[in-house]
């Protein structure tokens, strides 16, 4: 019987017994045909790879991640995903879609098809999140409906908007759910429901959300699984105490491992899903546990029954490793094929202007002044008690904090405070929207960042203790048609180009890496102290994302889902 391929001597990772058998391996027309104990006196391998007592274990499959949160191109993640034995992945092109609309999907969509990596799309649920924010695109039933006509759409991405799905039955996220739960019964809806617990948790379950990748409690994974929820653990929830609950209960179909965001030299440097399956293994998962959370479920919950497996019929996506603990990878294979080897060049082939012309042309901002960081108030008031911002170290979420700040001449005097000035400008010639608030806390101390890579919306978004710093980077950031950049005594100290709508680099991944290690410790050495500033900074205009965020409408109590004033009245 003719093959393509036949491995041998290798220790087969048997899904539906979690447990790796010793065998060999019979690959024809990109699938496994057989596994066992025959070899080449039943099989006409064209190629024979020894295995040498190597383990073989399925391709890493994450259903819950966006692209653009690494700042690269699809051609670019794909690279990285391969050497890192990812491959097959679940992309929401979400923030392309706040900054394109329906377009910024299908270019996304349209430059992911002949990646080596697999990439099966979401359709973003909540382009915008709310109504408290100016986007350059939306994401509305009529979009929802062309993208289920005319794309490969594997589900509903993450419904964000957790707030409004539970207290207003006439929203647009409840009138999205209705759609696709009448139109479509059959696709899956990823949910993104922080803290929630009984009636809440229980109102999301009955709207149709039934996953959810957020950070995760013990109590919360409990309520979640015990209500039917299947769980997508990111490294931020890999505490001791929710892994010894994986551990510890039969719970391996109710959950798998994500990665949502991962920065560019964390995926440069570190990996990818493979740090999370590692990390696992490292706090005493079993390392058949861990794989099973990185192939297996993730399949299962995505209806990818053609992979996730090392059995007949399904696709030869695979890996051989030469440690089962340090889960080192020396060979990747996808379709049968060899696409990576650890002992050879692993070269990036960089792709230019892979997107329409006006995605290089998206923001439509003029440059600022100094006097566009100014915070008028009253002639009459001295003082005025304000809303701050506080961020705070191992979390995205921040707080509120009250303080009083000095006026002079019908200006905050927000410079010669112990705060940050931090506001944002609407930047696709919508509307001239801006709004302005005070920050603090674990945040940049001096100097100024600016930043139209700002979640969901990506407005551009300035931090500073400065007038003139934060003018410099604002529009260094306008003059580049996007990006990161960093300003201390009036010198750019770092600067990330995202000349894709914003919000993308067409340069290749050692390159970006470089750049966002760079900027990571200009902000750090302006004091900025959290363990993922650029995340950090990113989130501060996230109006999902408890408790205090700024848009352009102006600062969010994101828990009560409305806008609030910077200024308050001495009795509040």
């Amino acid at each position: 019987m003719r093959m393509d391929m036949l491995v041998r001597d290798i220790n087969v990772f048997n899904s539906y017994f979690k447990r790796f058998i010793k065998g060999n391996a019979a690959i024809k027309d990109g699938k496994f045909y057989y596994i066992g104990e025959r070899e080449l006196d039943a099989f006409e391998p064209d190629r024979i790879v020894d295995g040498q007592g190597k383990y073989m274990v399925p391709g890493l499959i994450d259903i819950h991640l966006h692209i653009e949160s690494t700042m690269v191109t699809p051609a670019t993640f794909s690279y990285g995903l391969i050497k890192n034995g990812v491959t097959t992945i679940v992309p929401e092109p979400h923030e392309m879609a706040n900054v394109f609309g329906i377009s910024g999907v299908k270019e996304m969509i349209k430059a992911s098809q002949d990646c080596v990596a697999d990439m099966f799309y979401a359709i973003p649920s909540s382009v915008p999140a709310t109504s408290m924010e100016t986007t350059g695109g939306s994401i509305e039933i009529d979009d929802i409906d062309e993208l289920m006509q005319t794309e490969d759409i594997i589900c509903l991405g993450e419904i964000m908007n957790y707030y409004e799905v539970i207290t207003d039955p006439d929203c647009k996220t409840n009138k999205i759910l209705s759609h696709i739960r009448s139109r479509y019964p059959d696709l899956i809806i990823e949910g993104h429901v922080p803290k929630l617990l009984d009636l809440d948790l229980q109102k999301i379950i009955n709207a149709g959300v039934n996953s959810d990748h957020t950070h995760q409690t013990v109590e919360g994974m409990d309520a979640r699984i015990a209500a039917g929820m299947f769980i997508e653990i990111q490294e931020k929830s890999m505490t001791e105490e929710v892994i010894d609950y994986l551990k510890e209960n039969q719970v391996d179909e109710h959950f798998c491992f994500v990665t949502d965001d991962v920065m560019t030299d964390s995926f440069q440097n570190r990996g990818h899903l493979n740090v999370l399956l590692k990390k696992a293994v490292q706090m005493g998962m079993t390392p058949e546990k861990a794989i099973y959370a990185c192939t297996y479920t993730p399949a299962q919950r995505m209806r990818m029954y053609d992979r996730g497996a090392i059995a007949p019929g399904k696709t030869a996506d695979f890996l051989l490793l030469s440690d089962l603990e340090t889960f080192e990878i020396e060979q990747v294979y996808k379709k049968g094929k060899l696409v990576y080897e650890s002992s050879r060049p692993y070269v990036q082939e960089v792709k230019e202007e892979q997107f329409p012309e006006h995605f290089y042309q998206s923001v439509k901002l003029a440059e600022l002044t100094e006097n566009d960081f100014n915070i008028t108030i009253p002639d009459s008031l001295e003082s005025s008690k304000c809303r701050i911002i506080n961020v705070q170290n191992g979390s995205t979420f921040t707080s509120e904090t009250h303080d009083r700040i000095e006026g002079k001449n019908g200006q905050l005097s927000w410079e010669e405070s112990p705060y940050g000035l931090i506001a944002t400008f609407e930047r696709y010639g919508i509307n001239g929207n801006r709004a302005h608030g005070l920050i603090t806390g674990d945040v940049l101390k001096r100097g100024a960042v600016a930043t139209t890579y700002s979640h969901d919306n990506h407005n551009l978004l300035v931090i500073g203790h400065n007038k003139q710093d934060m003018m410099i980077a604002a529009n260094e950031v306008i003059r580049k048609q996007g990006g990161v950049c960093c300003v201390h005594d009036g010198k750019v100290l770092s600067m990330i180009p995202l000349p894709v709508g914003g919000i993308l680099s067409e340069e290749p991944m050692d390159i970006v890496s470089k750049q966002v290690q760079h900027l990571t410790d200009a902000l750090k050495s302006l004091g900025y102290e959290h363990y993922n500033v650029i995340m950090s900074l990113s989130t501060l205009s996230l109006p999902v994302s408890p408790a205090l965020k700024i848009t352009d409408h102006g600062l969010i109590n994101v828990n009560e889902g409305k806008t609030v004033p910077l200024m308050m009245s001495d009795e509040a």
